[in-house]
């Protein structure tokens, strides 16, 4: 039924909103009676695995046990450092840094490779590009955006190929 007069108007205003309240009623009434139909499904479901069949993300071990954690792989090095591949390319780190602490406040890179400490530790020196701020501004320090090493610098390792790599160093391309 609808209303055609000036008053008649918020009726079906009215009318309108609670059909629409009625509809969504319906819609959340089916939901959760199909949320709790597949609730109650689930659980004869699991009740109905046997529970030998049931595995672990610990493996074997049984929950009171504790697992060994495994020893972290060691990085492989050589004497010396690789050449190398491009103009700009940050030079790789020939030694091992597992232990390394590198936070907003503390950097074990720079303890040996910041000037003076660089010559006591016989260790080559950051580059005069990393004491230049965002702006161009020379700092006395390392500049913040180039705190974090291990963002351009990573460890030198011998390992195998993972992929097919044909890459050749800028020097040899012709």
């Amino acid at each position: 039924m609808r209303y055609s007069d000036k008053g008649g108007a918020i009726v079906n205003k009215i009318l309108d909103r609670f059909a629409r309240f009625v509809v969504l009623g319906a819609f959340a009434i089916v939901t959760t009676a199909g949320a709790v139909a597949l609730s109650v499904y689930l659980q004869d479901q699991a009740a109905a695995q046997p529970a030998g069949e049931v595995r672990s993300l610990r493996g074997e071990t049984e929950i009171p046990d504790n697992n060994m954690v495994p020893a972290p792989e060691r990085q492989e090095t050589r004497a010396g450092s690789f050449d190398r591949a491009y103009r700009q390319q940050p030079p790789l780190i020939p030694h091992k840094i597992q232990s390394y602490q590198i936070t907003r406040t503390v950097n074990q890179c720079i303890q040996c490779h910041d000037w003076p400490f660089n010559v006591d530790q016989g260790a080559p020196k950051i580059s005069e590009t990393h004491y230049f701020n965002r702006d161009g501004v020379a700092l006395d320090r390392v500049s913040s955006s180039r705190w974090f090493c291990t963002q351009c610098h990573v460890p030198q390792s011998n390992a195998r190929d993972l992929v097919n790599n044909e890459f050749k160093p800028a020097i040899d391309v012709e």
